[in-house]
């Protein structure tokens, strides 16, 4: 793997062709997490009482492994292909500019560039593909693979993980355990159409309204079924743009996992979805939650729960403390047991799975011509 400031001579790989990872980034330390956070929110303001929350989720687990997970992978795709792999971050060093800016002056000249969120969002990953394009400039021609959400070789790396831990719960348990896929959250206003003239639908409710059950109570009178988003924040038919792909990718990934799983006996009515770590942002993030959904599954009778993130690609603060730590505590207050199978970090299946994006790509911008390949996947 090669990092945003290193020269080309302390490698024998060619250079004319590489590939770069892109992934969110995460600060080394707690005192860093201010000015991160100022990049992930386009320096707005925050409250403190947000940055000094932030920070107390860092310091419980020591740092977030992520920039160190993104590296190993990096340097696993590098032996696969034998090129080099470059990694930029969108909110911390290495920034995806300094790393392109490094990428040209090493002499590449064609790239794929991968966004380590399976599930495309486009306001999201079009923060990835912006950035990658605009220090690329005529001199990078770049392939962007913005979404793989059923990539073959991820959907076997996520079901490779889910199965030891699925059985062992059951096992352990005497009785079949629910599965609760989950992915990151993102604000209604993201996942909303870009037309004024047909907005989207989403879960926001006038201020007058009668409150539903589920305000009443703090949570649902049952677990969401996977087919819920859909319905929930989908664009109507007639406008002239779609809704916004994410919510619909994610659920394709838990869908297609849990298939790989029905020979050993998980069937549709055994697992459901949510969306895990809402922001404190203004404005409704889409849902359900996952605290909601513990609470319904509780209701519900059941034991306990194997939660998966399909939506991560290595342990990060998400992970490590949202469900390691705050997930945990709801559902042992709830008298639930939870179970998490590992994240792919350096999953072999994983690797095998970029591989192919990578060689794919490379394989895009040597049969497109110079023209059309330089605005291939080019944002607007």
């Amino acid at each position: 793997m090669i990092a945003a400031n290193e020269n080309s001579a302390r490698t024998s790989i060619p250079t004319k062709h590489a590939v770069l990872l892109l992934a969110h980034g995460t600060p080394e330390t707690v005192e860093e997490i201010p000015e991160y956070l100022k990049n992930v929110v386009s320096g707005r303001a925050l409250p403190q009482a947000v940055v000094e929350e932030i920070q107390h989720r860092y310091a419980q687990i020591g740092k977030s492994p992520l920039t160190e997970w993104t590296l190993q992978q990096a340097e696993l795709l590098q032996e696969a292909l034998g090129l080099p792999v470059y990694v930029g971050m969108r909110n911390w060093k290495p920034y995806i500019a300094d790393t392109v800016r490094a990428m040209r002056a090493n002499g590449v000249t064609e790239a794929v560039a991968i966004c380590l969120a399976p599930q495309n969002s486009r306001t999201s990953v079009g923060l990835y593909r912006r950035a990658a394009y605009a220090e690329a400039g005529d001199a990078l021609r770049l392939h962007f693979v913005d979404a793989w959400a059923d990539h073959p070789r991820l959907i076997d790396a996520f079901a490779e993980r889910l199965r030891t831990i699925w059985t062992e719960a059951c096992r352990e348990s005497g009785a079949k355990i629910p599965v609760l896929f989950t992915a990151h959250s993102v604000p209604c206003r993201t996942v909303q159409m870009s037309s004024a003239e047909a907005p989207a639908q989403t879960t926001t409710r006038s201020t007058n309204a009668e409150p539903t059950e589920t305000e009443r109570t703090g949570r649902p009178t049952s677990p969401v079924r996977p087919t819920l988003p859909e319905r929930s924040y989908a664009a109507p038919t007639s406008a002239p743009q779609g809704p916004d792909p994410y919510a619909e990718q994610c659920k394709r990934t838990a869908v297609q996992v849990a298939a790989q799983l029905a020979a050993d006996g998980l069937t549709e009515r055994d697992w459901f979805f949510a969306f895990q770590s809402q922001g404190a942002s203004g404005g409704p993030w889409i849902g359900p939650s996952v605290e909601e959904t513990l609470h319904a599954l509780k209701d519900q009778g059941y034991a306990g729960v194997v939660l998966q993130p399909i939506g991560f690609l290595c342990d990060h603060v998400e992970i490590l403390y949202d469900i390691d730590i705050a997930f945990q505590a709801e559902a042992r207050k709830l008298g639930l047991k939870l179970w998490r199978p590992e994240s792919l970090n350096a999953s072999p299946l994983l690797i095998e799975a970029l591989t192919d994006l990578a060689r794919t790509g490379l394989h895009s911008l040597h049969t497109a011509p110079a023209a059309a390949s330089s605005t291939l996947s080019k944002p607007a």
